[in-house]
């Protein structure tokens, strides 16, 4: 019997298996790859391309509300962590630490660490107790505040699982730190920057989320209250995707941030820390990818058009080629919300079909096709990546430039929309145990289908009912939604709940 032919470029695809094929499309698009040290990725230049278009415009929306950079140490002292008992005990596991400060020549001729430190050193998981120490030194009185600041750098959480982006051992992200006077605008500042987050992801990942208040045992190790912004992946399943958290006095007892008041008064502050990572490409990648691989929104994509001439024939190359270096010339000097087109010219000596692949499969939202015909007719064939990879438009030139800017936005809200479909589609109310479990037990326990969805299912706030849920179905509470919801009955205990709260199978 012949072999099924491949209909798409990705191979599993996302209903034969999901895991594989985000895996997959990570390597046809060229984002990132593993690296020799376990548990770290390698990200290439596409993929960091992306986040350093997500860190400029998050950067810009900080700086908006009168945060300001900063970039503290890597290393943190043991004895840091050790102030607030909570935080200590949620990253004991998961920290790498520096115990020697040189290496040695062993007998052997190997390397041997060698002059062990006076106290070993914490690579960071976080930086709330290093900060924290700065910030002690930085507020003294009421007039210093509030002191909002973020610092850009890399983590380290020792994964025993690993998955690119979404989870390994190093991460880049942002962290944001701030001290307030009182506890209403710490909390404020708390909920403004859940604002921004989700602002962030829907105005430019075009993936919708929703925001929402942690339960007490999902919690940031330490916080009083944590919030979070939830979308849902193709797959189903929830990814948190960026949390802010009040910090109440907690971390200002632990590190002493003290400030003089009006009164003349020595007293604690109120803290927050809130972050977004490189977690958002693996979200970005579940939540647009198709079946051919990336597709990336056009409002962060590394470029928003790449031009592929056409040369058929050697005499008419150098006519086509000064064609499209033309066009390349115009379309990097329109601009499009405030920034010039970024544009690709591939005039790479390869078959018209690999290139045109290659730049499908790298999500690269317009794919402009020239030859000695458009040329001729002063025209471009244009093709959409969120369209068929064999639906293309002819334009005159001048049409087509003229109209890009309103070709990209529809592209950007078309994948939101498309994104906030499939999260209705999928999202249910559930007012019964059967039901509930029904909805979250695959049909094939060996290898999972594609199941579940988001529940918004009443609770009556017991611990006991979500740690029994999570070991049943690993089903956690994602959050309890911002949006005040109608009373009812929990139907894991039959008592009165207060709201309804978002149930999912998460990353």
């Amino acid at each position: 019997m012949a072999a099924k032919k491949q209909e798409n470029a990705i191979s599993p695809t996302r209903t034969e298996g999901y895991p594989e094929w985000y895996q997959q499309v990570i390597r046809a698009a060229d984002l990132a790859e593993n690296s020799p040290v376990r548990g770290c990725m390698v990200i290439k230049p596409w993929g960091y391309q992306l986040w350093e278009n997500m860190q400029r415009e998050l950067d810009l929306m900080f700086k908006e509300t009168g945060h300001r950079n900063a970039y503290f140490p890597i290393f943190i002292p043991k004895s840091f962590l050790e102030k607030e008992a909570k935080h200590v005990e949620g990253f004991a596991k998961e920290c790498a630490v520096v115990t020697h400060s040189r290496l040695e020549v062993g007998p052997d001729g190997t390397l041997v660490p060698a002059s062990p430190l006076e106290e070993p050193l914490i690579v960071r998981p976080t930086s709330e107790t290093i900060i924290g120490e700065m910030f002690s030194r930085w507020v003294q009185s009421y007039r210093d505040l509030p002191l909002l600041i973020n610092q850009w750098c890399n983590v380290v959480r020792w994964e025993m699982r690993t998955r690119l982006f979404l989870r390994t051992t190093e991460f880049l992200w942002q962290e944001g730190h701030t001290v307030h006077a009182t506890a209403e605008e710490a909390l404020e500042e708390t909920r403004q920057m859940l604002r921004i987050y989700a602002e962030f992801s829907e105005k430019y990942m075009a993936m919708p989320v929703i925001q929402g208040e942690k339960t007490e045992g999902e919690k940031f190790p330490g916080a009083e209250t944590t919030f979070s912004i939830e979308a849902m992946m193709q797959d189903r399943k929830a990814l948190q995707a960026g949390t802010s958290h009040f910090l109440g006095q907690n971390f200002a007892k632990g590190s002493d941030i003290t400030f003089l008041n009006e009164k003349g008064e020595s007293v604690y502050a109120w803290t927050t820390s809130w972050g977004v990572s490189t977690r958002l490409i693996g979200g970005l990648i579940m939540t647009h990818s198709d079946d051919d691989g990336f597709i990336v929104p056009p409002r962060i994509a590394p470029a928003q058009v790449v031009i592929l001439p056409i040369t058929p024939k050697e005499e008419t190359r150098a006519e086509v080629l000064a064609y499209c270096e033309n066009l390349r010339k115009e379309l990097h000097t329109t601009f499009w919300h405030g920034r010039p087109l970024d544009v690709e010219f591939d005039d790479r000596d390869l078959r018209g079909g690999e290139k045109l692949w290659y730049w499908i499969k790298k999500g690269i939202p317009l794919r402009l096709e020239v030859g000695p015909r458009d040329v001729a007719a002063n025209s471009v064939s244009l093709g959409r990546r969120d369209r068929g990879p064999r639906e293309r438009v002819n334009l005159k030139r001048s049409e087509f430039v003229a109209t890009i800017g309103g070709i990209l936005d529809d592209i950007q809200s078309g994948l939101f929309d498309r994104a906030l479909n499939f999260r209705d589609q999928h999202t249910v109310k559930i007012d019964s145990k059967e039901e509930f479990y029904d909805f979250f037990t695959p049909e094939n326990s060996q290898k999972p289908e594609i199941h579940g969805g988001f529940a918004l299912t009443h609770w009556n706030g017991s611990a006991e009912v979500e740690e029994q849920i999570s070991k049943d179905l690993k089903v956690t509470i994602r959050c309890l939604p911002l949006e005040e919801g109608e009373a009812g009955t929990c139907p894991f205990t039959g008592q009165k709940s207060p709201r309804r709260v978002l149930f999912a199978k998460a990353y």
